[in-house]
């Protein structure tokens, strides 16, 4: 990405500071669901059960699963709360204005969109874009699992408050979750919380804070 170009993002997010990266790599967002290697069967076999499933009651009035998108091999895998109303349309995630901003705090942290992978805690869209329940949240664990298992990525960014809690299992403040690594699960991936971009939207002047969290994110995964 040029100078120029990166100093949009920036301005967009209202960040006049940034770390350095390799400007070696064309930014493609066209290679956000490229063809991976190995076999896809796995991952077909996930995406059928997930849009045919009916574990909890969110299956009678969505539009369509979300299920995730970007490499399937990403080294940061982005973990979000669940589908709005943007999303349940197109059956991707973060597609919304809040979607437009992850994709700006990603570009400026020199992050190409083949290095990550985008999902949700829920694969359904609650109606009213209401907090998850906990049947729902149960009933898309084992997704969400299976998707960690099959991307091995080297860290995950939990996006929002309902991904935090739900990652950590923790009702700690988001405000006091951030700034530190943590770890998840038995192989213990380093897992980084930040603000939800939609409340990023809501409130601009805590952006600089998310460029932090990005930041040591980007300290890890260069470790």
């Amino acid at each position: 990405m040029n100078s120029s170009l990166r100093d949009e993002y920036l301005e967009a997010m209202g960040i006049r500071q940034w770390l350095l990266r390799d400007k070696g790599r064309p930014d493609n967002d066209a290679a956000a669901s490229a063809s991976q290697s190995g076999d896809d069967s796995p991952w077909l076999a996930l995406q059928d059960l997930v849009s045919g499933c009916t574990r909890c009651a969110l299956h009678a009035t969505r539009t369509q699963t979300v299920f995730g998108t970007g490499n399937r091999s990403a080294d940061w895998l982005v973990i979000g709360e669940a589908p709005g109303a943007d999303e349940d349309r197109q059956g991707e995630p973060f597609v919304g204005r809040a979607g437009q901003l992850l994709t700006e705090m990603r570009r400026a942290a020199g992050l190409e969109r083949d290095a990550v992978y985008i999902t949700n805690i829920l694969k359904c869209r609650p109606p009213n874009n209401r907090d998850p329940q906990p049947d729902e949240v149960a009933s898309c664990h084992d997704y969400l699992e299976r998707q960690i298992e099959l991307i091995e990525p080297r860290l995950i960014l939990a996006v929002g408050r309902i991904a935090a809690h739900n990652l950590l299992q923790t009702d700690t403040p988001v405000g006091r979750l951030r700034g530190r690594v943590h770890h998840y699960g038995a192989s213990g991936i380093p897992l980084v919380v930040t603000y939800h971009p939609a409340y990023l939207l809501r409130s601009p002047l805590e952006k600089r804070k998310s460029w932090d969290d990005l930041q040591l994110a980007m300290q890890v995964i260069n470790r």
